[in-house]
This record gives C-alpha cells, structure tokens and sequence, in this order.
C-alpha cells in the first residue's frame, strides 16, 4: 500500500494524528452525527421544496438500462435502494442523456418523448419504495440532465465517438478526436440546447422536481467553459463560454415554468494525469501556460484560480439558480482528483497522494464557496473516501455551514441504508461500508453491468462477477 489503509486508523487520536500528518483539515463531531445530519432544511426552487435531513443521492452514470435508453430491473433495483436510503434529496440518482449520441456507454439511460413514461414510473418507483420507510412529504427529487461530448459512446462499450467544444491539445489523443469535424458547429450547438430544453420539459412532466445542468467531469457542458480557443459565440471569453449554459436555462424557464433548475458543476480542474513508470498518477507533460482548465491557475494549473468560478456562481445567482452541487475534475484524466480511491478502475493509476488529500481538498474548495457565496445551496462531493469517518466529517461540517448537503455516489450502491441509520442513530453496518475498490468502475469500463460487486450478495453472485474477477487479477 502506498498510504496507510484509511480502516487502520481505529480512534478520533488515530485520525487527527493523520489528518495533522498531512496537513489537511477535515474537522470531525463531537456530537451523534445524526443530530446535524438529520436536520431539515428548504430547497430554493421555484416552489420551495422541503429536504428531511442532509443526505443527497448523486448522479451516478448507469451501465445497464435497455439498449433504447430505458430502465431494466438492474436499473429499477438501484432506484429502490436510493429510495430506501432515506436520503431526502435525490440529485438525479443517475445521469440521463439528452439524446441518443450523448450517451457515455450504449446501456445509459436517454430521456425522449419514447421513453418519458418510463423514467415517470422510475421515479414513482423510487417514491413508493421511500414511503416504507419515511414520509416523502420532504422527499425532493431531480434528474440530470447530460451530454457526454468527447467521452460519448453511444453504439459501442469501445468506442468512442465524440462531439466536442473545442479541440484540445492533450485529450484529443486520449478521446480518439482526429479531426475537426468531431468539433460541435455553432448550429449544432443550437440545437443541442433545444434537446436540452425538451428533455428538461420531459422531466417535469415525469414528475420530477428539478433539473441538473451538467457541468462536470470532462462531459460537454464542463467542456464549453474551457473552450478559450473556441471562436464564435460558445468560446472564447467567460461570457461565451458561459452562453451553452444559460441559453438552456432559458429555454427552460421558457417552455417549462415553475421546473428547479440545479447545476453540478466541477468547481476546478487540473492537468490529465497518466500512469507513471511506478504505476503512480504523473499529469502529463506540459510546458508554458495551461489554459484548458476551468478552475485552474494557467501559470501552476495545480492550484485552484478563483476568478472564474466565482463569476460562474456570480451568473448563476443573476439566473436565480442557488442549488448547485459541487465536485472537482474529471474520471477520465484526472480521477484522484475527482473520486479519491486507494485501488484504482482498470484504466487508472495509483493514487499520487493520500487519498483523504483529495478530500480534504473539495471539502476546502465548498467550505469557501459557502463563505463567500452563504446564499447557495450547496451539496458537496468526494466523500466516500472517509468511510467509517463520513458520517462525524459529514455532521461536522453541516454544523460550522461549510456545506448544506453530504452527497453519497458509489458508497450508497454498496450501503444504501447509510442515511437511514445515521439520521436514526444506529450502528454503522461496517461489512457494507464502500472501501473504494473502484470495482464499480472496473466493471462498467469493460462493458459489465454496475453495482458493488465486492459487498453487494446480489452482484457478487451476478454472472458478471466472474468476468470481472479476472479482469481485476490481470491488473
């Protein structure tokens, strides 16, 4: 092991020994996590929306839905278990393309006017499974809405075919971009925004009650706000590059009034990292100014640069969009960043720091956002790295107004009781608790269906799960 394994550090003495070792902060509560976790608190949507306690769902991206864009049983089981989370805020569950070319893999779920009906009853599904257990009078569900631009494989698990923002000089290689005519044209641009508006208008009629506008992770709208070498009216300054994003919104409020609006945004970015020749995380190699990361420092791209996220949140509060959900980066090049993991996807690297790094750096990037902009709503992220400690860092945080929300991703596929007791006090289930063996990933990235593998009985009996242990022994 390259760091020490986070299970090793048994006691609050153990943790801040570490966390001081490293030069982090990730403050812990002295107080049964459940008192701060389980307070309620009101959503700034069009018609405000109540949320029980602080837990969020956050969009995952499925691997498993039909091959025209609708729920299977695999899909519909995931739902139900975020429906028993007791998660009172379900930010998407998971990503929903737009249209059939946005799709990340070929089994994603797609929103069009074929397939409304059956994300309406996917949503009443989660619903209904929520009302076992909880009221859902303060139960607020949204739906992310995404195209996956470069990273898109809509046909084909292995390949890749992308419609990007702008060409870049280091991810071109890496996304199988060769010529220009991948480049989105501003018509295209055009009508893309138009399928963004239809398939928010879709959303509102199944039922949900928000959208999220994606801008995370390398996908196309993350893309466009570092798309400075763009010409025309979708690159170049902050205003343009900021125009994908707003002329979606006002679609929206357009053609679906009184529909939420959210925005997950990656807050900042770096350099794409590569395997290095220990198996570490190097980034790759680059000299001069780096200007293709939005958040960065073009001068050191290892620091965070704020002027351009502050006025991204500056626009979107002019938008009267205050419920945004921040993370950091990308999967694709640049994951320690985006998802601290000790063990790696299949297509990853070895950590190149301690992953409670990674960490504590989004919770310091949210805890200023909330400092400087306290009118947001703000879910964070990157939280499933802490796993025993995620609830007393989670409650810790909520309680000083660094953070509204404690979003859980991959860590509620394995454990989706996690809210439920934490909010109700009870004993952490330990044998379901996420330890980050990034199978979730390995498995979807070669084509496999998506679920915890290593401590979900359902998927460790799956027929998948065989495959999936051999591609793990060859790493």
């Amino acid at each position: 092991m390259l760091f020490p394994k986070l299970a090793s550090l048994k006691t609050v003495e153990d943790f801040r020994h570490r966390t001081t070792e490293l030069g982090i902060d990730l403050p812990l509560s002295t107080e049964p996590p459940g008192q701060a976790l389980g307070g309620a608190t009101t959503l700034p949507l069009p018609t405000p929306r109540p949320a029980g306690n602080r837990f969020a769902i956050l969009p995952m991206e499925g691997w498993d839905a039909s091959a025209d864009g609708r729920p299977t049983d695999l899909v519909r089981r995931r739902w139900q278990r975020f429906g028993q989370s007791g998660a009172k805020l379900i930010w998407g569950g998971e990503a929903v393309s737009v249209r059939h070319d946005g799709r990340a893999n070929p089994r994603q779920l797609v929103l069009t006017a074929d397939t409304v009906g059956d994300l309406a009853a996917l949503r009443e599904l989660l619903v209904t499974e929520h009302a076992q257990r909880s009221s859902t009078s303060d139960l607020t569900l949204g739906l992310q809405l995404t195209h996956s631009g470069r990273w898109a494989r809509p046909t084909d698990f292995k390949r890749l075919e992308p419609r990007i923002a702008y060409r870049h000089p280091l991810l071109d290689a890496r996304s199988q971009v060769t010529s220009d005519d991948a480049v989105l044209t501003d018509l295209e641009v055009a009508k893309l925004i138009e399928d963004f508006v239809h398939a928010a208008v879709r959303a509102q009629q199944a039922g949900f009650d928000f959208v999220d506008v994606k801008h995370c992770h390398g996908y196309l709208g993350h893309e466009f706000l570092s798309a400075v070498d763009r010409p025309g009216p979708y690159g170049g300054s902050l205003a343009n590059r900021t125009r994908f994003l707003r002329e979606i919104v006002e679609g929206i409020r357009r053609d679906a009034p009184g529909l939420g609006i959210g925005v997950r945004l990656s807050l900042f970015d770096q350099l794409p990292y590569q395997k290095g020749p220990d198996g570490r995380g190097v980034p790759m190699p680059w000299s001069g100014l780096y200007r293709y990361a939005f958040g960065a420092n073009p001068e050191n791209p290892a620091e965070i640069a704020w002027e351009e996220p502050r006025e991204l949140l500056r626009q979107l509060e002019s938008l009267g969009i205050t419920l945004i959900c921040l993370t950091a980066a990308s999967p694709y090049y640049n994951p320690h960043l985006q998802r601290p993991a000790m063990v790696p996807p299949s297509d990853g690297y070895l950590p190149p720091e301690d992953p409670l790094v990674g960490v504590a750096r989004q919770v310091a990037a949210v805890a200023q956002v909330k400092r400087e902009f306290p009118q947001f709503t703000v879910v964070g992220s990157a939280y499933s790295y802490l796993q025993e400690w995620l609830p007393a860092v989670g409650a810790a945080l909520v309680a000083a107004g660094q953070v509204d929300f404690i979003g859980l991703g991959r860590s509620v596929l394995s454990y989706p009781d996690l809210p439920h007791d934490v909010v109700g006090h009870h004993d952490l289930q330990r044998r379901k608790i996420c330890r980050t063996f990034s199978e979730c990933t390995t498995g979807p990235r070669n084509g496999l269906v998506s679920g915890c593998f290593p401590l979900d009985d359902f998927y460790r009996q799956h027929p998948d799960a065989a495959r999936l242990r051999e591609l793990t022994r060859e790493r």
